[in-house]
């Protein structure tokens, strides 16, 4: 079994070289950002090692479980039996290196960008005149929420669509999410993120774009979106910041919603209430104490998995049983990631970064965006935005739809949907 190695190759250098071998206990070299300031871009290749898998193992079967939860609903969290269910998988019949063989089938690659490796997936279409466009995930995904949309976005013929639809394919990790390196200062939020984006599409040759996201995906779009950098064509995001200030002051005092409010907008405001009043603890953790949080998530995978679950059940348009709506084998090959690149505490960070409310429209500055702005709501969504308020918060909203099926995890849940809606979505940008 190869190792990491000490030697004059950089980071970026061993990954090229294929000496480069990921194990739960081994973080990224400590001089990548000394090494590798560069614009190269290099092909990546995963490589768990055995180890590392057979730890993960012993550390699941070993696994001391608490209590039985004392209520029949999952208002106290994960029910036990469900979590029980899914580990008891994840340590006997799960098999990562089946997810490895896909993941390295795709062409993968790593670039350093303001000091930090930035590894991400790069799709060409062989159709003629492809849009090309980035995809940013958000939390707790990854670029496995984005997985089951490249065949039908850069071959849209072989998915009902047209020729006209394809698109190039740029699907980043986010810092300090899966292999991308994690940031060893403060100053990473979903601003620097844009920035490093749009230095990602023209390193790659692209002097047009569009850039689209949900969850943390959406806030980086946004921010690009007020950054405009020269190429930007638009965005589309599928959870958009729409909520007025009178709504935001409301929510935030626990006060009722403001009267004149519509049925789909009252609709919106309960949705909200409930996340603030009774979903948002996992936030209020790592908006303030990522780094606590961080210990136990690192140490447990049982910890981390139930943490993902919770809200797998509650943002999949599901009923509350995420396997309505994503495989076991799917939600672990996510929850896998985060282990095998210990990076629950890392990704948690971003949220102490950037501690604004994302729904809110006036904290994300949306009325600062001019260029073409596309959105799709999703049934399952955190909450279902008005296009009263989308209207208001967007000045320059080129598409909006809602549709009938699909949550917050839209491309992972319904991949062809997701890409149909990408197609009207960018339609009228396409050169």
């Amino acid at each position: 079994m190869k190792t990491l190695q000490k030697s004059k190759h950089s980071f970026l250098q061993a990954i090229a070289t294929g000496t480069f071998i990921l194990a739960s206990t081994l973080s990224f070299a400590q001089n990548t950002a000394k090494q590798s300031q560069t614009d190269l871009i290099l092909p990546y290749h995963i490589s768990v090692s055995h180890e590392a898998i057979t730890e993960l193992r012993n550390r699941v079967n070993a696994t001391r479980w608490p209590d039985k939860e004392t209520v029949k609903d999952q208002s106290q969290g994960v029910k036990l039996e469900q979590i029980q269910n899914l580990v008891k998988y994840w340590g006997t019949d799960y098999d990562w290196y089946k997810t490895e063989a896909k993941l390295n089938a795709l062409p993968q690659f790593v670039t350093n960008i303001d000091g930090l490796d930035i590894q991400f997936i790069h799709i060409k279409s062989n159709i003629k005149m492809p849009l090309p466009l980035i995809i940013t995930h958000g939390w707790p995904g990854s670029f496995f929420e984005l997985l089951k949309v490249i065949g039908p976005l850069t071959d849209p013929t072989a998915y009902g669509g047209k020729a006209e639809d394809a698109f190039d394919l740029v699907i980043p990790s986010m810092p300090g999410y899966g292999f991308s390196e994690k940031p060893k200062t403060t100053g990473w939020g979903p601003e620097k993120i844009g920035n490093a984006w749009d230095v990602l599409m023209k390193r790659l040759g692209y002097k047009q774009y569009v850039s689209q996201g949900g969850d943390w995906g959406s806030v980086i779009a946004d921010a690009m979106a007020r950054q405009a950098p020269d190429g930007l064509l638009g965005i589309h995001v599928n959870m958009p910041a729409t909520v007025p200030a009178d709504v935001a002051k409301a929510l935030k005092d626990g006060d009722p919603a403001p009267g004149g409010l519509s049925v789909k907008e009252n609709a919106a405001f309960n949705s909200l209430n409930k996340l603030y009043t009774k979903g948002g603890g996992y936030a209020g953790m790592m908006v303030t104490r990522p780094q606590t949080l961080g210990y136990g998530l690192t140490d447990s995978p049982v910890g981390l998995a139930s943490f993902f679950l919770d809200k797998f059940n509650e943002w999949t348009y599901s009923g509350g049983n995420a396997e309505k709506s994503l495989t076991k084998d799917e939600m672990l090959d996510d929850i896998s990631l985060y282990w095998f690149t210990n990076t629950a505490n890392s990704s948690a960070n971003l949220y102490w970064e950037n501690n604004n409310n994302n729904f809110n429209a006036a904290e994300q500055k949306t009325a600062e965006i001019k260029i073409p702005v596309a959105i799709t709501v999703f049934p399952g969504e955190i909450y279902q935005a008005p296009k009263t308020w989308a209207e208001k918060a967007y000045k320059n909203l080129i598409y909006f739809k809602e549709v009938n099926k699909g949550g917050h995890f839209a491309s992972w849940e319904e991949p062809q949907l997701f890409s149909v809606e990408l197609r009207a979505a960018f339609k009228s940008l396409r050169k």
